[in-house]
């Protein structure tokens, strides 16, 4: 995928559909629910561990520190779940683990996702690079969709308006 612009999934996202899908949420497919999954079972896991601990070491700190160590794991993992990318008609709002950063289209310059890539890459007008974890080889062929159909709205809406330039005097 080395096109800032392109055509579509050939699943109805093409542009002939304008409805909810067209800018759905871009996604894991997988690693979100696993993400959380993990997330759950860390939290309940430790604390089950923690509540039904016996013997010498099972005192109130030990029970305390378990607990927390649970929840710091599932708070890690949620965010790990979390990572999407939300398309709007004004822009995109990219999600990842530790950061979020709202663009325009106009400000997005071409969409990479090369066969060695973890998850697309946004070339971005000022030279940034911007990782949109939310859409990830793990996910094959589906991710290879979700890249086209970014492809297309970036292409659909990406243009910088021309300015409105009157006639020379």
């Amino acid at each position: 995928m080395g096109a800032g612009a392109g055509g579509g999934t050939g699943s109805g996202a093409t542009g002939e559909s304008r409805g909810d899908d067209h800018f759905r949420t871009f996604r894991g497919r997988f690693g979100t629910p696993m993400a959380y999954g993990l997330a759950l079972l860390s939290i309940v896991g430790c604390t089950f561990v923690a509540l039904a601990a016996t013997g010498q070491g099972a005192d109130a700190a030990n029970r305390i520190a378990i607990i927390v160590f649970g929840l710091l794991g599932g708070v890690i993992a949620w965010r790990f779940g979390a990572v999407r990318a939300v398309p709007d008609p004004a822009g995109l709002t990219v999600v990842n683990y530790a950061s979020s950063r709202r663009l325009v289209w106009a400000e997005i310059v071409t969409v990479r996702f090369g066969p060695n890539d973890p998850w697309v890459h946004l070339d971005l007008a000022d030279g940034d690079v911007l990782a949109v974890m939310g859409i990830q080889r793990a996910d094959g062929e589906y991710a290879m969709t979700e890249a086209r159909r970014l492809v297309s709205l970036i292409s659909e809406l990406g243009e910088a308006p021309e300015p409105n330039i009157g006639p020379v005097k």
